[in-house]
């Protein structure tokens, strides 16, 4: 089980649940959209983002990225750090049918995917890109995932590699790029990648 000083903002009890089998921390459900109009809970998050940090791992669907960016919108001081689960479609054991998308949620995950998930985010182990070099924007355009012709399908290529979702924003998938790897790392991978697609 892995330790974290983070608080773990999750979207429901099951996901919860879920969780306290993988990581001991201190976990927030946030009841779905109820957080838009809990003020009490946002109080508590807020607090818990100023005090040590606080980790938002929402399902990967339209809803999830929703509840995501309200709290990133809504929290202006304390540090947030964002863990993005991977598409993977199926359904809940606990379900009778799928989610909307058929995505799975976080309470259908892995223990060995989310220790994967918060080891790659640098949370756990010491912080994978601290050479002062990180992925920038202009990286991003050189290896062909911005501003270029077929732009959009290379990063649903590289994210889909990288088990992120392919709804996350350019920005976002920047951020989480940078506490995965460094810039060299990145290099070669998005290469390596992307011609093996290029060659299939």
């Amino acid at each position: 089980m892995l330790h974290l000083d983070y608080a773990v903002i999750v979207e429901g009890k099951y996901d919860k649940i879920t969780l306290s089998s993988v990581i001991d921390a201190v976990i927030i459900p946030t009841n779905g959209f109820k957080i838009f109009r809990d003020k009490e809970k946002l109080e508590i998050i807020k607090y818990y983002a100023r005090k040590n940090g606080i980790i938002i791992l929402t399902d990967s669907d339209s809803a999830g990225f929703k509840i995501r960016n309200y709290l990133k919108g809504t929290i202006k001081d304390g540090k947030i750090i964002n863990i993005y689960a991977p598409d993977i479609f199926g359904r809940e054991k606990r379900k009778t049918s799928a989610s909307k998308e058929g995505k799975l949620g976080i309470e259908g995950m892995t223990q060995s995917l989310l220790l994967e998930l918060f080891n790659n985010a640098g949370v756990v182990t010491s912080e994978r890109n601290s050479s002062g070099n990180p992925v920038t924007r202009i990286d991003l355009y050189e290896t062909g995932l911005t501003g270029r012709e077929n732009s959009s399908m290379k990063r649903k290529i590289i994210l889909k590699a990288l088990k992120l979702p392919e709804l996350l924003t350019t920005a976002g998938m920047l951020e989480i790029i940078n506490t995965m790897m460094t810039r060299d790392e990145f290099m070669t991978f998005a290469e390596s990648v992307l011609s093996v697609r290029k060659d299939s």
